[in-house]
């Protein structure tokens, strides 16, 4: 190198932290605000700028509201990582709590609840209590929602400092957006309390319906949703709320017109008179139909919501059935629930126009809601005993068509039918026979195998169709198994000629000798000691009388129907399942006192990111003691929601905690890291690719500023987010989930299955370690073909795509484990068949961007040696793919 040339080592940057640091600290107002705005903007695409907490604070002192809103929304997101450091912004947060402009009170206000630190927690007292009498109503109504974060952090110190009485007394506020606040904040404590604390009286009753008629749509939402669990005295009461907050049904936004239908269904159980009960249901039925013609998403939840108002009231849209005819153009999601509720609405007086409607369906193009059309037809002739034979004739028509998949559902209905009203409508049977060749799918399969078999002594040739079934019961799936094992014993008992018996024998042979299914094998060792026994006794328990099925229209308990219906325009109401069933929540004082019974460092005490400080309000985690496991990562606060005022910062964020898992291999081991020790490993969960690790500090000092990149790869794997790590204190760890995206980060050259990793945090140098991808986690949930389209796929494919490789130390001892495991990794079984002595599996997989994946697993079970078979259009692919199977094969 020349002389020259060192002027490449040299630069008068100072780097982006210097720069932003000194520009923070200009002496020019301009010029700080725009700092200030590159450090938020650097936050939020995950970079680390915690090391300007200081300069940044030193902003607060301003006139300029906007600079103060960012200084704030930097502190909200940096104060728990930096404590200490937080404790000088205090004055400035208590001196800009008593500034003359309301909207600078309200932020202070609204700030210091959300910064979940304890330190700051005790200035914050005086402030909320001045403010929740402030002569301002936006000033109120901000300390109202104050109070409840407040709770979430420190229950007794809300109660000790009397500020439930302060909530309750705003109540009676004149302006109605700080009684909606009051009534939201009240309601949110209520549900992390395990004693009454918001009790609606007959006087504060008064007081929300005043104010329903003036606040905001949102402040509306809350006062329905509290007068939705206020239980009246008497109908005569109820018939008065009623009348006040139907007005509510005409409003434009969708949620106050749920949140009213669910306090009118409610009030309604209450009320006698059946004249306004019925003049209740005319009214709540246009607002129910306008939601359907919004957009599809609002659609849907409508139509969740009305799926179980029509369960529980059916007169209310009883005439309306047309509205949900589906329309060409409505999303799939739509016209499924669209069919569910048609079929609720069916009855004797409509069935014409409906099942006009289902047949018209039952030709579209889409394969899913044809099959569901279908079926819908099967279940009103089930629910319907007058209309049966209508709907019997259309689903004959449809058969007639010969369109496969059609045909398939309608047989798989007609059995159902035949089931609801035995020795009624067999005389179809003939024509359902006529379709035997074409039916592939196992529900159909077995479905006409139980027709065969109910039947056989009104089917002349029912040995043969049975026959026909037989030559290949060893490849066929357990549920068609089952009902060839029961139909044939049916034929023997009924017509016990030489075919049956010789069929019988080899049926037996079969389901006992060359099957690894437990249920089959078990049930033909019954039927056969039956047999051998005392064929009399076989009868009698072979063909005894079946129970007639019933409508399944209504599919929900009557409790969980009356807890959903508590829970309407939630997402409950929207998954059908109770609020427990998804959401987890622990009382604040239960964890407060688990807290206490062990020392701040052992291993089974609470880590403050996990329950102690959670996001927004919500307790994420059990109140019950776990066995010891790492913390999960920090919980990312909802910074807009809180900062800018909107109220619903009070909607739940609950997130389960990450799951401790298996041990993770390690890839920094403590004596290369100075005491810090990394695991790690790719995995896949929900739809997703993480990077799970595990941090552990063996150091003598506390470990914080965790960051993490990874270096160009095969994949293009790179970093979903910011690595979020709390603090590490001395013999601690943590574990955390990061979330992976794939082709950002692409390497060029030849494949490689290498993932080179960089880990930094604030007290060591950067520390490098190699990992492996797992390539079997990039496999998608949408892998599973159909058995024609695999073999076209096959076909399709060239043959110089098929590569082979042998595993001769790998033994399959069990089919089913086997399968299961591949099924856990999305590798999905398609079919198998015999060749000479050995098993053949064949299975599908997806890879990302569509790529499908063809496998053939050739094998004697139980014995060493497995060879397998891949064909992909990525072929270069082959060697990560047989290294995954083998993976699989071997866990």
């Amino acid at each position: 190198m020349s002389r020259n040339d060192s002027k490449y080592f040299s630069t008068t940057k100072k780097g982006e932290i210097p720069e932003l640091k000194e520009e923070l600290n200009s002496q020019y107002k301009d010029k700080r605000k725009d700092a200030v705005k590159k450090v938020i903007a650097a936050m939020t695409v995950g970079k680390d700028v915690s090391s300007l907490f200081t300069d940044v604070v030193n902003c607060m002192q301003t006139e300029n509201l906007e600079l103060k809103k960012l200084v704030y929304l930097y502190l909200i997101n940096y104060a728990k990582s930096q404590p200490d450091l937080a404790i000088l912004a205090v004055n400035t947060f208590v001196k800009d709590s008593q500034d003359p402009n309301p909207l600078i009170r309200a932020l202070a206000v609204r700030t210091m609840g959300c910064i979940r630190v304890d330190k700051i927690t005790e200035y914050l007292c005086d402030p909320l209590q001045r403010c929740l009498k402030d002569d301002d109503p936006y000033v109120r109504k901000t300390a109202a929602i104050c109070v409840a974060k407040l709770y979430d952090i420190n229950a007794e110190l809300v109660e000790d400092r009397g500020f439930l009485d302060s909530l309750k007394d705003l109540i009676s506020d004149n302006n109605p957006m700080v009684v909606a606040n009051a009534v939201a904040a009240l309601a949110e404590i209520q549900e992390h309390s395990s004693r009454p604390i918001f009790e609606i009286t007959s006087h504060t009753l008064s007081k929300l319906l005043t104010a329903l008629n003036e606040c905001t749509e949102w402040g509306q939402v809350f006062i329905l949703d509290a007068l939705s669990r206020y239980k009246a005295a008497d109908a005569r009461e109820a018939e008065n709320i009623v009348e006040r907050v139907t007005p509510r049904l005409q409003h434009a936004n969708c949620a106050v017109v749920l949140s009213a239908v669910k306090m009118i269904l409610q009030q309604m159980e209450l009320i006698t008179s059946t004249d306004v009960v019925r003049n209740l249901c005319k009214k709540m039925a246009p607002p129910l139909v306008t939601l359907l013609s919004a957009e599809p998403e609002i659609q849907y939840v409508a139509l969740r919501n009305i799926n179980l108002i029509v369960q529980r009231r059916p007169t209310i849209l009883a005439h309306e059935i047309k509205v949900f005819f589906c329309k060409y153009n409505d999303p799939i999601y739509v016209k499924m629930e669209k069919l569910e509720i048609m079929i609720k609405l069916a009855s004797d007086r409509n069935i014409d126009q409906v099942l006009l409607e289902f047949k018209e369906y039952a030709t579209e193009v889409d394969v899913d809601f044809v099959r569901k059309a279908v079926r819908a037809i099967g279940r009103c002739a089930i629910k319907l005993e007058r209309a049966a034979e209508r709907c019997i004739s259309v689903l004959l028509e449809l058969i007639k068509i010969k369109v496969n998949y059609v045909v398939q559902e309608a047989i798989i209905v007609i059995k159902d039918i035949f089931r609801r009203y035995p020795n009624t409508y067999e005389s179809i049977i003939a024509t359902l026979c006529e379709s035997l060749d074409t039916l592939d799918e196992p529900e159909a399969k077995a479905s006409m195998i139980w027709i065969i078999g109910e039947y056989a002594e009104r089917i002349d040739n029912a040995d043969e169709l049975l026959e026909s079934f037989l030559e290949s019961f060893p490849e066929e799936p357990a549920q068609v198994q089952l009902q060839l094992l029961t139909a044939t014993v049916k034929l023997f008992l009924k017509k016990p000629t030489e075919g049956p018996q010789q069929m019988i024998q080899v049926v037996l042979n079969n389901a006992t000798m060359e099957t690894d299914n437990p249920d089959l094998r078990d049930r033909a060792y019954i039927y056969w000691r039956l047999l051998s026994t005392d064929p009399e006794a076989a009868k009698d328990v072979v063909l005894a009388e079946k129970p007639v099925i019933t409508d399944d229209s209504n599919q929900l308990d009557s409790s969980l129907l009356d807890e959903l219906l508590v829970n309407i325009a939630t997402l409950s109401s929207v998954y059908h399942k109770p609020p427990d069933a998804f959401v987890t929540r622990a009382h604040t004082s239960a964890q407060k006192a688990e807290d206490e019974e062990y020392p701040e460092g052992s291993e089974t005490a609470y880590s403050e990111s996990s329950s102690a400080n959670p996001a927004n309000g919500a307790v994420s985690t059990s109140a019950s003691v776990a066995p010891p496991s790492p913390p999960p990562a920090v919980p990312v606060p909802d910074l807009l929601g809180d900062l800018m005022g909107m109220d619903n910062s009070l909607v739940p964020t609950d997130e389960p905690a990450t799951p401790a898992g298996p041990p993770l291999p390690i890839l920094l081991p403590a004596s290369t890291g100075q005491g810090l020790q990394i695991s790690a490993q790719l995995t896949r969960r929900d739809g997703q690719v993480f990077y799970s690790m595990l941090f552990e500090n063996n150091t003598q000092v506390p470990l914080d500023g965790f960051m993490i990149q990874f270096n160009k790869n095969t994949f293009g794997l790179a970093a979903g987010g910011p690595l979020q790590v709390p603090q590490l204190q001395p013999g601690t760890s943590a574990r955390t989930l990061l979330p992976m995206v794939m082709f950002q980060n692409m390497s060029q050259g030849p494949p490689n299955s290498l993932l080179q990793v960089a880990v930094k945090n604030n007290q060591q140098p950067v520390w490098y370690f190699n990992d492996k991808i797992p390539f079997h986690v990039f496999f998608t949930e949408d892998g599973k073909m159909e058995r024609s389209a695999f073999l076209e796929t096959w076909r399709s494919l060239p043959d110089s795509n098929e590569v082979s490789k042998d595993f001769p130390a790998i033994v399959i001892g069990s089919v089913d484990a086997t399968l299961e495991r591949l099924a856990a990794s999305n590798v999905f079984f398609i079919a198998k068949r015999k060749n000479a002595n050995q098993d053949v599996f064949y299975f599908s997989a997806k890879m990302p961007r569509g790529i499908p994946l063809l496998i053939e697993l050739t094998t004697v079970v139980g014995s060493p040696g497995v060879k397998s078979a891949i064909k992909t259009p990525s072929p270069e692919m082959s060697a990560f793919l047989f290294e995954a199977i083998e993976t699989l094969l071997k866990s």
